[in-house]
């Protein structure tokens, strides 16, 4: 019998992970990472690039480059929701049967089960060439707050990559499971799954039961919005620099689709440096050119105003929490542990 592999299909990036003697093992690929992009590139020549090798060529080829189909899956092409991503992405996206969605590169008309399927199909060619055996079975988690359509669509795309999807899991009940195993202590403990990611939010309550030196878990309440991420506080930036560069120059970079593409880049680098530094520089040489010539940003950024320009979008975290907790019957103080996870969390 094959192994069973767990792959955590993100907006921003994926990663798959195997149990060997009894500990999971977050499986790196081919370039050393733990995680790899969940971008999948089309290149004129009729070549796919999927990872680290699209997101590299995205400011080039930026039409063809879909990435955050995780927002999208299982939505109709009406809702509001997608319409803010036709808005700000910069490749095409289509309304299909039923109002479903496509997206449209160099001459194809993809479902987006049929992309999550190409991000999943290179996470189990990684776990393949760790393993040196074939994968047929998969565990994939998913948002808690996913619905039932994004779920089966989620299903679909593993079903088109080859795999059987033994379960799908919720990826706060995934996190908490990482916690609870390795915990010795004895006793019911209650935690809070605090999970901001790439482009959905999540909280769930979660009680840890002992019972007979056995641990179980129990999902106590969850909320959440997912259509909210480290993509909206990347678009706060982006907006910023946007308005600031126009009054400056005249010069709309809104307009200019290779531009937008260097400034996303910048912007999530800028987001990661305030991290750790109270100022940064957003430098992009010959971003754009007018009839008076080439044009150049250059624009400092510091903490202060990044968490000016992000505050609404951390509130719109904290109602979600106060409805968990009221779901789950308890209180603040009945929480012992919070859990952070996704990438946006790391932000101070």
């Amino acid at each position: 019998m094959g192994k069973v592999i767990g792959i955590d299909l993100g907006t921003t990036n994926s990663c798959v992970a195997v149990v060997e003697d009894g500990q999971s093992k977050v499986i790196p690929n081919k370039g050393g990472y733990k995680t790899t992009p969940s971008v999948v590139a089309f290149e004129d020549n009729g070549r796919r690039l999927i990872g680290h090798l699209a997101k590299r060529q995205m400011v080039t080829n930026a039409r063809n480059t879909v990435y955050g189909t995780k927002r999208l899956i299982g939505r109709k092409f009406d809702s509001a929701e997608v319409k803010k991503a036709i808005a700000s992405y910069p490749y095409t996206i289509i309304e299909g049967p039923h109002l479903d969605i496509r997206i449209q590169v160099q001459k194809q008309e993809l479902s987006l089960p049929e992309i999550s399927a190409m991000v999943l199909q290179e996470m189990r060619r990684v776990a393949e060439e760790y393993l040196g055996e074939a994968v047929k079975e998969a565990v994939v988690t998913v948002p808690a707050y996913f619905n039932d359509n994004q779920r089966q669509a989620t299903k679909d795309a593993g079903r088109i990559a080859g795999l059987e999807v033994k379960r799908i899991i919720n990826e706060p009940t995934a996190a908490a499971l990482a916690f609870g195993l390795d915990k010795a202590g004895k006793g019911d403990r209650k935690i809070a799954v605090y999970d901001l990611g790439g482009g959905t939010f999540d909280i769930s309550i979660i009680e840890i039961a002992d019972v007979d030196g056995e641990k179980q878990f129990e999902v106590l309440s969850t909320n959440g919005d997912t259509f909210l991420g480290g993509e909206d506080f990347d678009q706060r930036i982006i907006d910023y620099v946007v308005t600031e560069f126009k009054k400056e120059t005249g010069v709309d970079l809104a307009k200019d689709v290779l531009a937008l593409q260097r400034l996303k880049d910048a912007a999530e680098k800028a987001k990661i440096e305030l991290s750790s530094s109270q100022q940064t520089e957003i430098n992009l040489p010959y971003i754009t050119a007018d009839a008076s010539g080439p044009k150049h940003l250059n624009m400092k950024l510091t903490r202060a105003k990044l968490e000016a320009l992000v505050e609404d979008l951390i509130e719109k975290t904290i109602e979600p929490c106060r409805l968990a907790i009221k779901d789950a019957g308890i209180k603040v103080s009945d929480i012992q542990d919070v859990i952070l996870v996704g990438g946006q969390t790391r932000m101070p």
